[in-house]
């Protein structure tokens, strides 16, 4: 049982996204969970066997919610710079192979240090057969539980265009003939068929069953890399299941011009499929038009803004104003990696607070409180833990963080400025005192309690610091190659409006 001072408690925000504030407040933890909150000197005086932890300086809030996350060593360091989104996709063909569990550990140090206790973990492409699947899988679920970070993952399911928007094979019999054999060769290493990326899905899901900080659940991957067969697959699972859903949706113009090509509006095809509701959160959303934001909002379903991304990759700036306006709940995500080419998430929501003030004296832009929301509760949401993280009230999880405010607020900070205002705004790593996942703390003054972090850094480095493989030399080669051909494929593929 522990006991946690805070000077100031951040419960959560009302549905009016007005902050719940307690002074000299205590949170009792046991088993994993919140047990109980109230003023620190009576709680103390309750259960005075209970391991004392923070104190009057403390600010604590609840963990925040990373809600789109891909990969650890980010696609700069592995060789791959931040080209538009579809030709980024034929750089990365040339990126170094990283161990799973140190690359999930590389980017769970930088989430935690900033204050994330969850993670939405969207693997993107893993070759091979079910086997390889599968092990992959339990190599990033290992690391995280090995951490102590609570997360939800999923593998993207994919069954079509896998480079390019339109048929790998067509695609492939457009290459010079001496590219032909190699791209379809890369081709079938992810070319597993629907039925068994399903299977992966069950077996996680079975073995996984009741674990406290993992979760398993749904991603289709995006409008372009499923045919309709597919989604409806999909959609049936999520109904059986009643697990959320995570899909990539409309990130740029080239997505919204495929869209419009094959359906008219990628909103609108996706519910007559059953997939729209509170269940499906779509990742950015920068290019929904006025009619889709409408429908998302009518239906329910969830956005997750991914600013860093959209900007790296040139996908475009999200109209987050209009989504508020709707009341659609907005979770934020980190995606690869953000701004600094790290995964910070208190530099992100001053990213996303700043952006997204528009011009003009009485403009619509998001509050700290908007965006804090955003964070944790909204992101938590979006998640199989929904209703369990992202506020702190009795009976969720002990997911918190401890942030020193002397620290955050050195040498000076004007008590008229709200407390909300100042973490999202003036809040960095170097002010977590302590992160606490499932009652646990995993992180404590810049250390990480279960694991260290420098014998795993040296360990990546050690492994990267060898020559290319042999595999690693062709797929770069290939990479290089097939750029210009996918560069050549897009030429004209925007309409004009």
């Amino acid at each position: 049982m522990k006991l946690i001072e805070a000077g100031r408690l951040l419960q959560g925000f009302t549905a009016s996204d007005e902050p719940i504030i307690l002074e000299n407040a205590g949170v009792l933890v046991e088993g994993g969970a919140i047990r109980e909150i109230g003023p620190i000197d009576a709680l103390r005086l309750a259960h005075p066997q209970a391991e004392p932890l923070g104190g009057p300086g403390m600010v604590v809030m609840p963990g925040l919610i990373n809600a789109h996350h891909h990969v650890g060593l980010t696609p700069l360091q592995l060789g791959s710079p931040d080209h538009p989104l579809e030709l980024w996709f034929a750089s990365r063909m040339g990126l170094r192979d990283v161990d799973p569990r140190l690359d999930t550990l590389f980017s769970a140090f930088e989430m935690i240090e900033s204050g994330v206790t969850t993670v939405q973990h969207l693997h993107s492409r893993i070759p091979g057969g079910p086997d390889a699947q599968l092990a992959t899988a339990e190599a990033v679920t290992g690391a995280y539980a090995e951490i102590g970070l609570r997360a939800s993952f999923s593998i993207a399911l994919r069954d079509q265009n896998r480079l390019v928007y339109e048929d790998d094979r067509a695609f492939t019999a457009s290459l010079p003939e001496a590219l032909r054999p190699a791209m379809a060769a890369w081709f079938e290493r992810f070319t597993l068929p629907l039925t068994q990326q399903i299977e992966v899905f069950q077996e996680l899901r079975r073995r996984h069953a009741g674990e406290p900080l993992l979760g398993i659940q749904l991603a289709p991957a995006n409008l372009h890399w499923l045919s309709d067969a597919a989604l409806e697959d999909i959609a049936r699972l999520a109904a059986e299941t009643g697990l959320p859903l995570h899909m990539h949706l409309l990130e740029t113009p080239y997505q919204r011009d495929y869209a419009r090509r094959r359906t008219g509006s990628a909103v609108a095809h996706l519910a007559r499929l059953g997939l729209s509701g509170p269940k499906l959160t779509l990742g950015h959303g920068v290019w929904l038009d006025e009619g889709e934001i409408e429908a998302c909002a009518h239906a329910g379903t969830r956005l997750c803004h991914n600013c860093s991304s959209n900007f790296r990759l040139k996908s475009g700036l999200a109209p987050l104003n209009r989504f508020l306006a709707a009341g659609i709940p907005v979770a934020l995500g980190l995606d690869e990696a953000g701004i600094n080419d790290d995964r910070d998430m208190l530099q992100e929501m001053r990213l996303v607070l700043r952006v997204h003030r528009a011009p003009g004296h009485d403009a619509p832009c998001p509050s700290p409180a908007q965006v804090l929301r955003m964070a944790s509760e909204h992101g938590a949401a979006t998640t199989p833990f929904a209703g369990r993280i992202g506020r702190l009230f009795p009976d969720m999880a002990a997911d918190l963080v401890m942030l020193d405010w002397r620290r955050l607020t050195w040498p000076y900070q004007d008590v008229a400025i709200p407390l909300v205002d100042v973490l999202v705004q003036r809040a960095k790593r170097e002010a977590i005192s302590a992160v606490m996942i499932g009652g646990e703390l995993v992180y404590r003054e810049g250390r990480f309690t279960r694991i260290d972090r420098e014998a795993v850094l040296a360990e990546i480095a050690g492994r990267l610091a060898k020559p290319l493989t042999e595999a690693e030399s062709l797929r770069r080669s290939l990479s290089e190659a097939v750029l210009p051909h996918v560069r050549r494929f897009y030429a004209g593929y925007l309409s004009e409006n």
